[in-house]
């Protein structure tokens, strides 16, 4: 999972001078953040009296860059953020190249940037000069979502299974923030215990119909119910991508359970890594289904999943030529 690097042992040692925050998701360059801040001021003999300042690399004049990370004349320990570095102009980029080389004693400088922009060529420059690097990237996977939350709730000690996972994520959105929120809600308000009944509970009105409805009204063959719920879900603000992963999940996992044959959920489920409840309900999905037209479900789910991250001008349009196509292909020969 994206987050900061682990190569920051233990807050008893004083961290490397040079970090590169790399980047897109808000919530992990905020996190990432504070960490190596806590740090710093964890082994300082006066944690407030460690000052942190910030300035936006992308509007910062050369001037303004050097001073900020010329020498103090006592040496004290102080952490400078960079944010916006990928938007830095070519002498911007010159002065936080030279002050990652060289940084003054006693400064820890933190370089945020997106990974993009005009000044692109400055972050693999600082890793090449030896800046710790922590991973922000964008959470575009629902594979890497799910760890996120899963990741939340380890951290305080709480165990999840998939199926509230699901849930979560379906009702709540993608968004980090909110997920973070609602992990941390859960947790504390269930007292550890959190399944999908005690999710659907507590954000049952956040989101009426969910992707998971729609790929279940999908992959069964009913076409008015599934059509109605995608028109729901795309006005209620359903993201596009997460509708997309929905009936991507659906299709891939009737592929896998069916390719498997018919068997004991439970043996299976070990056998195909899920937990047996999904097994168990893609069974039953999977008798609308052959060989052929679940082959070319895969390849309509796999080209939507382009279509929604930009591909198409029109993802609303996307989505529901890709429900239509799945709904043909149900029961087809």
């Amino acid at each position: 999972m994206s987050g900061p690097d682990r190569r920051i042992a233990s807050v008893s040692e004083h961290p490397p001078a040079v970090h590169l925050v790399l980047g897109e998701e808000e919530l992990l360059v905020d996190r990432a953040i504070a960490d190596i801040v806590g740090r710093v001021r964890a082994v300082a003999p006066d944690a407030d009296a460690v000052p942190v300042d910030r300035l936006r690399a992308g509007d910062a004049s050369t001037a303004e860059l050097s001073e900020l990370l010329s020498p103090s004349l006592f040496a004290e320990d102080r952490v400078i953020v960079l944010e916006s570095a990928a938007e830095a102009g070519k002498d911007a980029v010159s002065v936080i190249t030279a002050a990652a080389a060289d940084p003054p004693e006693g400064v820890v400088l933190v370089v945020a940037h997106s990974g993009g922009g005009r000044a692109k060529a400055l972050a693999p420059a600082l890793q090449k000069a030896g800046a710790v690097t922590h991973d922000c990237a964008k959470l575009t996977k629902a594979a890497e979502r799910v760890e996120f939350v899963r990741a939340e709730f380890r951290a305080v000690g709480v165990r999840i299974g998939g199926e509230a996972v699901q849930v979560l994520l379906e009702t709540v959105g993608s968004d980090l923030r909110e997920l973070a929120a609602a992990c941390s809600q859960l947790a504390a308000d269930t007292g550890g215990k959190v399944d999908a009944a005690a999710v659907r509970r507590y954000y049952s009105g956040k989101a009426e119909v969910t992707g998971f409805d729609v790929a279940e009204l999908a992959v069964v063959g009913d076409r008015p119910a599934a059509m109605e719920a995608l028109r729901w879900a795309t006005d209620r603000g359903v993201p596009h991508v997460l509708l997309a992963d929905a009936l991507a999940d659906s299709v891939h996992t009737i592929a896998k359970v069916g390719s498997a044959g018919r068997g004991d959920p439970f043996k299976l489920a070990q056998q195909l890594g899920m937990p047996p409840w999904k097994v168990k309900k893609a069974q039953a999905q999977a008798r609308g289904w052959n060989p052929a037209s679940i082959g070319t479900a895969l390849q309509v789910v796999a080209a939507l999943n382009a279509d929604v991250k930009g591909g198409a001008a029109d993802a609303n349009y996307a989505l529901e030529h890709a429900l239509t196509r799945i709904l043909d292909l149900h029961g087809a020969d």
